[in-house]
């Protein structure tokens, strides 16, 4: 289960963030999921624990969310931040937050599966 949440972050945030990032001159934004995007081959070579991969993916949704916030402040004081570039932070920091909710309703789904299971 870890490594197809794990290719489903890579894979569904990832994507989409860096092909956005190419757009966007904020300084900084799309940083966060750059890497180069791991097969399931060497994800199963060498596995992480399923917990460093969510605080991982916690803190990568987090640094966007700085990110869009500093560019919503730097629109509202007027210091170079074009509203194309707020909008775009702000969108790759709801479109992670929306991924990692998804990815925490799923597991917990999958945590009440287990839980009412009969041995």
């Amino acid at each position: 289960m870890s490594m197809a949440i794990n290719f489903a972050l890579n894979s569904g945030i990832g994507s989409v963030l860096d092909s956005s990032a190419a757009a966007s001159p904020l300084s900084g934004a799309g940083t966060a999921f750059s890497a180069p995007l791991s097969s399931p081959a060497s994800v199963a070579a060498a596995p992480a624990p399923f917990s460093d991969l969510l605080t991982d993916a916690v803190g990568q949704v987090n640094q966007l969310e700085t990110q869009a916030q500093t560019a919503v402040e730097g629109l509202m004081t007027g210091s170079g931040v074009d509203v194309h570039q707020a909008m775009i932070a702000t969108q790759k920091a709801d479109m992670a937050f929306e991924m990692a909710l998804a990815v925490r309703n799923k597991a917990v789904q999958a945590y009440q599966q287990v839980i009412g299971m009969q041995f």
